[in-house]
């Protein structure tokens, strides 16, 4: 930590995003763990679940203390792991792996949509928000221009389009849980497909999704762009140094 003056009001440090980290903590070492270390000469199959679990399991609540943040998808996915450990420590059927699986993006593919309904959709907090957008001077140029409705009406296209980034990893989580695990829950050979699995979902999964977050955001910005005639620097929020 640096001693020049904070310029936040809260005591916490600044959240920087850290990507290769969170991969390599939350995907990689577990995944290895998983699959190298499972053996009855090694950790054995509940051993090394629990120490695979322990990397991504202690590396959220780290964060979570550290940077005083509450994050509702970092919660979900704090969820997502400790019901894996369950399913396996428990040794239930698998079904329940494939359905715990879909049901962590479903429920946030719900949640999108239900916040149609409500006057804060979610893509202000995941996309059209003040941290990444010049926001109130997107909203002033509209007001200048009498295309707010208009644009409100495109955003909320954008909402179901990010919706649908959600189902669709949700259904391929169910088609990966269940094409990949099928030993049965505490064995050694559940715990290699478990990590096969979680090497695989990057590529499959997040980086699909990753991609048609980023065409939402193109479509964004195209918008407000086509719309306000802002340039892209003046869109895109720029944290000013003091």
């Amino acid at each position: 930590m640096n001693n020049s003056p904070a310029i936040t009001t809260n005591n916490s440090p600044a959240h920087k995003p850290r990507p290769l980290i969170d991969l390599l903590v939350s995907i990689i070492i577990p995944s290895v763990i998983l699959m190298k270390f499972s053996g009855e000469g090694d950790l054995g199959a509940s051993g090394a679940l629990i120490t695979a679990l322990a990397f991504p399991i202690s590396w959220g609540l780290f964060e979570l203390v550290k940077y005083r943040k509450f994050n509702f998808i970092a919660l979900l996915g704090l969820i997502s792991v400790l019901l894996t450990g369950g399913i396996g420590l428990l040794q239930l059927d698998t079904q329940w792996l494939a359905i715990k699986e879909a049901a962590i993006p479903g429920i946030l593919g719900i949640a999108v949509l239900i916040s149609t309904r409500t006057p804060y959709p979610l893509i202000k907090t995941l996309l059209y928000n003040p941290k990444i957008l010049n926001v109130d001077k997107i909203s002033h140029k509209l007001e200048q221009l009498g295309q707010t409705e208009m644009f409100e009406s495109r955003l909320m296209k954008a909402t179901y389009l990010l919706g649908g980034t959600f189902f669709f990893s949700s259904l391929m989580n169910y088609v990966l849980a269940v094409w990949i695990v099928t030993s049965p829950a505490g064995s050694a050979e559940f715990n290699e497909q478990l990590g096969q699995m979680t090497l695989l979902s990057y590529p499959m999964i997040a980086i699909p999704s990753m991609l048609m977050m980023m065409a939402i955001f193109y479509y964004l910005w195209r918008t407000i762009n086509g719309i306000t005639g802002l340039a892209l620097e003046d869109i895109i929020r720029v944290e000013e140094k003091t």
